[in-house]
């Protein structure tokens, strides 16, 4: 007897939710696990309706109330790829409790909010995947929960933000100061117009507060990561936007390069780990002074496998969407949250 379809509901139809959107109307087959029911598309939540319709999304799927598709009985699973804090908290957080599985990318609410979020998901049975929200289409979290669940974890580390590896990566290879580079990664769409969010190290804080989640078992507070680097390249500014053509000609001399490094290490006295997003010097014929432009490389250290690393694509659409299909396909085969059999996390200030 074949399986009563999961119906899908997707919040949001940008760069993420166009490529999802896509693939579970072009894909279904493929999708479909061999002892799980089919995913099908249910709803698409949208700011413009007429504009989405006029792009070639179903019109019949179409709505600008993202609350009703939560609501309704008429869906089993939410995708949400809105972005942003609100209303996308209150969303997840309404599905969960109806009992509804939920996909997300966010990685600003699951960072801010994902002690609460994975409190409702364990109290209200739901499941709650977000590999999207971390590492674009480069599989991390999932194996850091599963495969690597035998270790302890001792560190992770990485470049986990593309636009910031970009500029880093231009400034060192043509000799140009920062503002240079990024007006240039702007005008390319590499950066937003309004970048602060990747250059101040912010998204990457988010990432790192995600990662060490899975990794130590707690939520940290992002407030409580370090951005602003104390000495060496761009001291006393946040993320990358102190750093200068003269620190990457410094670290070139010395045989390195600068690259924004994401770093949770655990602790001796068992305590919340130190993280900090912070641009250091790291020897520019190691791999992560290899990986260039938007790549992302992320680093696990454990105890007994030693260090396995994951790299990729960390943006974009088709990468993104990748992490948002596994995750539903992974929930019709009945795979349960992204933290499978880890023990429920505690916030680091209880800890």
């Amino acid at each position: 007897m074949t399986a009563a379809p999961l119906r899908v509901a997707v919040l949001g139809a940008g760069t993420v939710g166009r490529e999802v959107v896509r693939a579970l109307l072009g894909r279904s087959d493929d999708l479909t696990p061999f002892d799980g029911p089919p995913l099908v598309l249910a709803g698409i939540a949208v700011r413009d309706v007429e504009r989405a319709r006029a792009n070639g999304l179903p019109p019949d799927v179409l709505t600008d109330a993202p609350a009703h598709l939560v609501a309704s009985e008429e869906t089993d699973v939410i995708v949400e790829l809105m972005g942003g804090d609100e209303p996308a908290r209150t969303l997840i957080g309404a599905a969960l409790v109806a009992g509804k599985a939920v996909v997300t990318a966010n990685k600003h609410v699951m960072a801010h909010h994902g002690l609460e979020l994975e409190a409702l998901a364990r109290r209200f049975g739901s499941a709650l995947r977000f590999e999207a929200a971390v590492g674009g289409g480069i599989p991390v979290l999932g194996p850091i929960a599963t495969e690597l669940a035998g270790n302890r974890i001792t560190a992770v580390r990485g470049i986990v933000n593309g636009t910031t590896n970009y500029i880093l990566t231009a400034m060192a290879d043509e000799g140009l100061d920062y503002a240079e580079v990024l007006a240039a990664a702007q005008a390319a769409g590499y950066a937003e117009a309004d970048p602060s969010g990747d250059v101040e190290g912010l998204d990457a804080v988010n990432k790192l507060v995600i990662l060490a989640r899975l990794a130590f078992g707690v939520w940290l507070d992002p407030a409580d990561v370090a951005n602003v680097p104390a000495d060496g390249p761009g001291a006393g500014r946040p993320g990358i936007t102190g750093v200068s053509a003269a620190d990457l000609a410094s670290a070139r001399a010395a045989g390195g390069t600068v690259k924004l490094i994401a770093e949770a290490t655990s602790r001796a006295d068992g305590g919340p780990p130190t993280a900090a997003v912070l641009p250091r010097v790291v020897d520019a014929d190691s791999a992560l002074g290899r990986m260039g432009g938007v790549l992302n490389r992320i680093e696990v250290e454990g105890e007994p496998v030693g260090m396995v690393a994951f790299s990729g694509p960390g943006a974009g659409g088709a990468a993104t969407s990748s992490a948002v299909l596994g995750d539903l396909v992974a929930i019709s085969r009945e795979l349960g949250s992204t933290w499978a059999g880890l023990p429920p996390a505690l916030s680091a200030a209880i800890r």
